[in-house]
């Protein structure tokens, strides 16, 4: 009996489908953030600054979505810690969503591309709501090299999607 099925046995279904997408977001995300790491020092990439996340997450609770630029907003306590809390939840949030949709069958043999397609679509939070929530634009339109940041986004949710994919493949 394969462990995903003795979960299932003794959780129930869902119980045991929800343990597995947040098993696959922790994955993913840890694999998104060993990425981002393996960038800054290879090639000296800027990490990602998750204060500003949680200074825009912040606001974003206290009634104000949109920012001219996060950065000269008035800060909020603990904004770092609050940017990593936001970063893993959405990254739960989305393994969640995953398993869900692509239900036991998939869960029983994952395989990439639906995962894949998955982590893709998700760009569009940071796109449409997130970066320009904090200053950036559209997409990114009002950073120096938009094309870059998108392309470099869509870089970093493969590899999300590739965490949840082995993360899957490992339960």
């Amino acid at each position: 009996m394969s462990g995903i099925e003795n979960m299932r046995n003794r959780e129930g279904a869902e119980m045991g489908l929800i343990t597995v997408g947040i098993l696959m977001g922790l994955g993913g995300t840890l694999a998104m953030d060993l990425w981002a790491v393996l960038l800054h020092r290879a090639f000296g990439q800027p990490k990602p600054n998750w204060a500003n996340v949680g200074r825009w997450s912040g606001h974003t609770m206290r009634g104000k979505l949109f920012h001219d630029d996060i950065a000269v907003a008035e800060p909020v306590p603990s904004e770092l810690k609050l940017g990593w809390a936001v970063h893993y939840g959405v990254g739960i949030a989305y393994g969640v969503i995953f398993v869900l949709l692509a239900g036991k069958q998939w869960v029983a043999d994952p395989t990439f591309l639906p995962v894949w397609i998955f982590a893709l679509i998700t760009i569009a939070a940071g796109w449409f709501l997130l970066q320009p929530g904090m200053g950036l634009g559209w997409a990114l339109s009002r950073t120096p090299r938009p094309w870059k940041g998108r392309i470099m986004g869509l870089v970093a949710h493969t590899v999300f999607g590739l965490g949840m994919f082995l993360t899957a493949l490992a339960l």
